[in-house]
């Protein structure tokens, strides 16, 4: 079922403080003790999980796709501070496979799609901005995904000829110059890479219990050229390890929940893979990014 979730929120999905705070021009010039509009400070989304995972109690599995915004400081060539992202969550699933193969057969599926129904597009892009895209692709389609842990993927680093500018060290967050080196060593095709360690993810993701090396269960999808595409997880459903942990997302469990999860994959990032563009402010008519608002 698709579920129109709200722009306006009050809450930080991802909890990584990157958000863009919403005011009315009478606030901006109230002093700081101002009574806010809506009686709490409100924020543009940065993710529509929180309101997916009440909808997907009810209804099981429900997906929305519309804008998002992030106020990351970046001119990179994949972010925006205002995106599209289409973002699923599916009730009763205890396993990572799961989430992992409905973020396979959607991409293949809208690919596939695309390509039947666009084909002098995509050729347009494909002939003169990307001439060994469609190759690729087609390999892509034609293929299972890999399955690499964050572990080996971080000993794949450490035995890399490849000089990385930011060192590969088990803890740390994998940098675009990882994810793009994994994707080719893995032969050029996308690459799940599952359990992350526990301090680098949201509070939200399913904790794995194991030890020493604490992980949660969490999945990136790594494509080549690109890097990370998509990013889901297994919720933590469980309230006692919530308590630990964060607070507000506790009454959501506090009569019961089911296993569950979901993922989202960034539509402008998707576009910039499969028509072989370089910079995603290219593939979007009117990019938003830090110190760029035109129009």
């Amino acid at each position: 079922m698709h579920i129109h979730t709200p722009i306006i929120t009050s809450n930080d999905c991802e909890g990584a403080g990157e958000l863009f705070q919403i005011e009315t021009s009478n606030e901006a010039r109230e002093p700081a003790e101002k009574t806010h509009f809506f009686s709490v400070p409100a924020f543009l989304t940065v993710s529509g999980q929180l309101h997916l995972e009440v909808m997907a109690g009810a209804f099981t599995h429900v997906f929305t796709f519309g804008p998002t915004f992030r106020a990351e400081n970046s001119q990179s060539r994949r972010h925006l501070a205002e995106f599209y992202m289409v973002e699923a969550e599916l009730s009763f699933t205890e396993s990572l496979e799961d989430i992992m193969q409905v973020m396979e057969d959607l991409f293949k599926t809208v690919t596939s799609t695309v390509f039947s129904k666009c084909p002098r597009d995509v050729e347009l892009f494909h002939k003169y901005i990307a001439p060994a895209q469609k190759d690729r692709l087609e390999k892509t389609l034609k293929n299972k995904f890999v399955i690499i842990s964050y572990n080996e993927a971080v000993e794949t680093l450490k035995q890399a000829s490849q000089t990385f500018t930011f060192k590969p060290e088990w803890g740390c967050d994998l940098q675009t110059e990882h994810e793009k080196y994994l994707v080719k060593h893995c032969g050029e095709v996308p690459v799940f890479v599952i359990n992350y360690p526990y301090d680098l993810k949201p509070f939200y993701m399913r904790d794995n219990e194991d030890g020493p090396q604490h992980t949660v269960a969490a999945v990136d999808l790594l494509v080549p050229g690109i890097g990370e595409l998509c990013g889901g997880s297994l919720r933590e459903e469980r309230l006692p390890f919530l308590k630990s942990r964060l607070q507000r997302y506790l009454d959501l469990r506090k009569f019961g929940s089911v296993p569950h999860g979901g993922f989202g994959m960034g539509f402008e990032r998707y576009l910039q893979y499969i028509l072989g563009v370089e910079n995603i402010k290219d593939v979007i008519p009117f990019p938003r990014f830090s110190h760029s608002c035109l129009l």
